[in-house]
């Protein structure tokens, strides 16, 4: 007898499993649903500077944070007002750095927190500087 058709022999011994006795693990809506508590909703959006833990009070946020992965620096702009695509595409273009949206916040690479400090005050917004 092959090991194939043993399995099948057990498989049927221990009978046939109906969807129900199943939990679901995947869902194309929500993801790993496994880590459902992790996970955010593809397409939910996140107020810019919640995810950081800061008040949203006007204020934009720049701070100075070591990348993961032992990696480099990496400037952090928070708070921002408006849609942080386009405020991302400048800033990038400012710093000749590259950069992402992560978490509803704008990071930058490279330590540039002075010359995006420089650059938000001029165009009229509140800043501070967060850390260090």
């Amino acid at each position: 007898m092959s090991p194939w058709s043993l399995n099948r022999a057990k498989r049927v011994e221990v009978g046939a499993y109906s969807l129900s006795d199943m939990t679901r693990v995947y869902s194309t809506e929500d993801g790993d649903l496994r880590r459902s508590g992790k996970r955010q909703r593809k397409g939910a959006t996140v107020a810019p500077g919640a995810a950081q833990g800061h008040p949203a009070d006007g204020v934009v946020r720049v701070e100075r944070r070591r990348g993961g992965r032992g990696a480099g620096w990496v400037t952090l702009v928070t708070g921002l007002p408006g849609d942080t695509k386009t405020w991302l595409k400048d800033l990038k273009k400012l710093c000749g750095a590259g950069g992402a949206l992560r978490e509803g916040a704008v990071e930058v690479q490279g330590d540039h927190a002075e010359r995006l400090i420089e650059h938000l005050t001029a165009q009229g917004l509140r800043v501070r500087r967060v850390g260090g």
